[in-house]
């Protein structure tokens, strides 16, 4: 756990002002600013554009009566890749445009159940329990989920 958030907190920001710095001086000061602030702002709009397509999908999910845990965790990943989008950088752009793809989201987001193994249990409604009680939404061991 240590060595993960040496790497986070440490190799990453280097080897982003590493490249900030190479990108620099290969096309100059003032074209580097306006490539951060292009790619914050692009970020940003890609960020809220496909999290309103998410939240639609979320939405109509639930409308169906399924659970949205796949939704969830891509819009999980949209919120996580917008927020990468602001900050500076070209390795942390490159990830946040990834994320804004949502072909490599689906395959992150697999990954990541995977690896979470069972620990993500579904979710799905009762059908004889009425919006609003403690037993309208139970999980696949029939474990109650206070909502």
């Amino acid at each position: 756990m240590f060595s993960r958030l040496l790497f986070l907190f440490i190799f990453i920001p280097v080897a982003e002002l590493y490249l900030l710095i190479m990108v620099g001086a290969r096309i100059g000061f003032l074209p580097t600013i306006g490539l951060i602030v292009f790619t914050g702002i692009l970020g940003a709009s890609l960020a809220r554009q496909q999290g309103l397509s998410t939240l639609a999908k979320i939405q109509s999910e639930l409308k169906s009566g399924r659970p949205p845990t796949d939704k969830l965790i891509e819009g999980a990943m949209i919120v996580v890749g917008g927020i990468v989008l602001i900050t500076p950088g070209i390795l942390t752009d490159l990830f946040g445009f990834a994320l804004m793809v949502p072909k490599f989201r689906k395959g992150i987001a697999a990954s990541l159940k995977k690896s979470f193994g069972g620990n993500f249990s579904t979710i799905r409604p009762n059908k004889g329990g009425k919006p609003g009680d403690k037993d309208s939404f139970k999980n696949s061991r029939d474990d109650v989920i206070d909502v």
